[in-house]
C-alpha cells in the first residue's frame, strides 16, 4: 500500500495509523469495506489478527481472514453460540437428509422385492402352479381369511407389528 491516507487499508484506518507497504491486513480489508474490520476486530482485537496472519504462510492468510470475518460476523449475530449454532443447524440438516435417503433406500428395496416376487409369481403360474395373492391384495382381505395354517395371524398393517 501506499503512505497516502487515500489508499489506507480498511484496519490501518479504523486504527487510525499510517498504511505501510507490508501491511499483512491490507490484502484481507480493503478500505471499500470498513465495516469488515470493525467486525473482526470487535471480537478478536488487531493485535491477534495480526500476528495470526503474520503466522501463517501467505497463500493460507486469505483463508484465515475469510474464516476470521465470517466467525466474528456470526459472533456479533449470535453472541452466545457464534458459528457453532450455524454448525449445528447444518448437522441437524445432514440427519434429516440421511433419514430421508435411508428411507427412500428402503422403500426402493421393498420396491425391487416386490419386483422380484411378481417376476418369480409369473414364473410359477406359467409353469402350471396356482397364483398367489399379491401383498396390496392380502391386506385388503378380511382378518377372518388371514390366517396361518397353524391358526395365527398374518403380521402386517392390520396386527399393528
Amino acid at each position: 500500500m501506499s503512505n497516502s491516507n487515500s489508499t489506507r487499508c480498511a484496519a490501518c484506518k479504523y486504527l487510525r495509523r499510517r498504511c505501510s507497504r507490508d501491511c499483512v491486513l491490507a490484502p484481507h480489508f480493503p478500505s471499500s469495506d470498513p465495516q469488515r474490520f470493525a467486525c473482526v476486530h470487535r471480537i478478536f482485537g488487531a493485535s491477534n489478527v495480526t500476528k495470526t496472519l503474520q503466522q501463517l504462510p501467505a497463500e493460507a492468510r486469505a483463508a484465515a481472514a475469510e474464516s476470521m470475518c465470517y466467525e466474528a460476523e456470526t459472533r456479533v449475530r449470535n453472541p452466545v453460540y457464534g458459528c457453532t449454532a450455524v454448525i449445528e443447524r447444518l448437522q441437524q440438516e445432514l440427519y434429516v437428509k440421511q433419514y430421508e435417503v435411508a428411507k427412500v433406500q428402503a422403500q426402493v428395496a421393498i420396491c425391487r422385492a416386490e419386483q422380484q416376487a411378481a417376476l418369480a409369481t409369473q414364473n410359477q403360474v406359467g409353469q402350471g402352479e396356482e397364483e398367489p395373492l399379491p401383498f396390496h391384495e392380502l391386506c385388503s382381505l378380511p382378518e377372518s381369511l388371514r390366517i396361518e395354517e397353524g391358526g395365527k395371524l398374518l403380521p402386517g398393517p392390520w396386527t399393528g407389528k
